[in-house]
């Protein structure tokens, strides 16, 4: 078994000696409202933005989705369309406020983050058809925001990088062009049976105990887990979609499906930049405060933007 990095080490010592109520623990709402307060912990220093703007973009149903907009000064940028992570059940736009900022100011790219609707309430494929939905709207309508519809990377951490790889595929199928997909410890796997599932089945931080319970709360049955919206490496064909930028955190249980990943759209012929932070937990990436390999990956993930999208 990987061994954590020192400063990992101590956080995650640091955050056994709180002894919170673990989120698997709490009905959902309690287990948002304590996502929110303890996400911004470990983050870097917001960076100040010279655009940060409320939108709502619509979805199929009628509902209008919340949205933020980041981005440095200039007209026709580029944008990354942005789904946070939580599971399908925990956190928003806040949560991931920081990261965002980071990943607009180091790449020069806009930033659109999206607050899809949340299980238990919206149960698969809800936050698969609000990405869609977002993602769609806002490469067909980007000039009303003064940004570059033809130059549009789609992504996510965690439960929102699955919607992004999702983003990714229905994009081929409709013609939409995809500059890159960024992909930080997406979930791609119908079920937790891979090694690294066994091996950190107790965490840190993610273990098995919460994954069940936010797939328990987001899906309604076997047959749809099985389905590649919510489950990527099940997609038939990946031929044609986007190159993709994928980090992953080594000790995470979903290490491995990242990895089947990254192989699974090289054999269909896509590009792939596969990066592991060795010694590290999911979440990685908002501990840049404390895990020098947060600033890293904030770096690798702002690169690959700003190559992905240069004109």
């Amino acid at each position: 078994m990987a061994a954590l990095t020192t400063r990992m080490a101590g956080v995650v010592e640091r955050m056994a000696r709180a002894q919170r109520v673990p989120l698997h623990e709490m009905s959902p709402a309690d287990a948002r409202a304590a996502y929110e307060k303890g996400a911004g912990v470990l983050e870097v220093p917001k960076p100040e933005l010279a655009r940060v703007e409320e939108l709502v973009l619509p979805a199929r149903d009628g509902h209008l989705l919340p949205a933020r907009l980041y981005a440095p000064e200039g007209d026709g940028l580029p944008v990354l369309v942005f789904f946070h992570g939580g599971g399908f059940t925990v956190g928003s736009i806040a949560t991931h406020d920081t990261l965002c900022r980071v990943l607009s100011q180091r790449s020069g790219c806009a930033v659109i983050s999206v607050d899809y609707r949340l299980a238990p309430e919206h149960r698969f494929p809800t936050a698969s058809n609000d990405a869609w939905d977002a993602f769609s709207h806002v490469a067909r309508n980007a000039a009303q925001w003064r940004l570059d519809g033809s130059r549009i990377a789609v992504g996510g951490d965690s439960a929102g990088g699955t919607l992004a790889a999702v983003c990714a595929i229905l994009a081929r199928d409709a013609g939409l062009p995809v500059a890159l997909q960024l992909l930080i410890y997406p979930g791609m796997a119908a079920h937790q049976d891979t090694d690294s599932h066994r091996r950190y089945a107790e965490g840190p931080l993610l273990g098995e105990a919460l994954i069940g319970w936010f797939f328990g709360l987001y899906v309604n049955s076997r047959a749809e887990r099985d389905d590649w919206r919510f489950a990527p490496l099940n997609a038939d064909d990946l031929e044609g979609v986007a190159p993709a930028w994928i980090g992953l955190a080594e000790i995470d249980p979903v290490v491995d499906e990242g990895i089947a990943y990254a192989d699974r759209l090289r054999a269909a012929g896509v590009a792939v930049d596969l990066e592991i932070y060795r010694g590290v937990i999911h979440e990685f990436v908002k501990m840049g405060r404390a895990i020098p390999e947060a600033l890293q990956a904030h770096a690798d993930a702002a690169r690959a933007l700003t190559e992905a999208l240069q004109p």
